[in-house]
């Protein structure tokens, strides 16, 4: 089934949208700058100019699924967290919910649910991760949520763990992720379940194959 990517240009985006395009999965590569169209041109992956800001229900035409990887991250303020990671995960989901798609990918975050435990300026990230996560479970529309630690840039492993108690570190490479990602995209059997993921000794097929 056609996914759509919503934060394809992002770190862990564009990694799983090359993954996809090398296993010839149908994807659409949502994103807000048409001057990035030629790198995913490139790589064979079709894209649609849109933003979580503003009106991008045109992005669903033709798509069975989401993977949302959308995020502002910390280095934003306030303003753009509430815009992006919570309101623009909510309206995504009401489409999603609206158009009757198969399945809804979030990319969370270990720990949202603790917002208040998080460093200071982590804070409302969490939250907004927290509370679109508890949305998108109330919603109509079948859901997997994603749960990584702590996003490195160290190579890929293939290799995590779902049980954060079980190592000593809370980690994870985006590579790891967009690998994750990869798996539970042509997994359609997955459905209303929730993943915490740290790098690890489990190969990912294993978890999610």
């Amino acid at each position: 089934m056609k996914t759509l990517v919503i934060g394809a240009n992002g770190q862990i985006g564009r990694q799983f949208c090359a993954l996809a395009a090398e296993r010839n999965l149908p994807i659409r590569a949502m994103i807000r700058d048409r001057g990035q169209i030629p790198a995913f041109r490139e790589i064979g992956v079709e894209t649609v100019t849109a933003d979580l800001e503003s009106d991008f229900r045109q992005a669903y035409e033709g798509c069975e699924q989401v993977i949302f990887t959308a995020g502002s991250g910390p280095h934003t303020g306030p303003d753009k967290t509430l815009l992006v990671d919570l309101h623009g995960a909510i309206r995504a989901s009401d489409l999603a919910d609206e158009l009757g798609l198969a399945r809804f990918t979030m990319v969370s975050a270990l720990r949202a649910e603790h917002p208040l435990q998080a460093p200071e300026r982590l804070r409302p990230y969490m939250a907004a991760k927290h509370a679109a996560d508890g949305y998108l479970r109330r919603g109509r529309t079948p859901y997997v949520i994603l749960k990584p630690g702590r996003l490195t840039d160290e190579p890929p492993s293939g290799r995590i763990t779902t049980d954060p108690d079980s190592v000593a570190h809370n980690h994870i490479s985006r590579g790891n992720v967009a690998r994750i990602l990869l798996a539970v995209a042509g997994n359609g059997g997955l459905r209303n379940a929730e993943y915490r993921i740290l790098d690890g000794d489990m190969p990912i097929d294993t978890v999610f194959g």
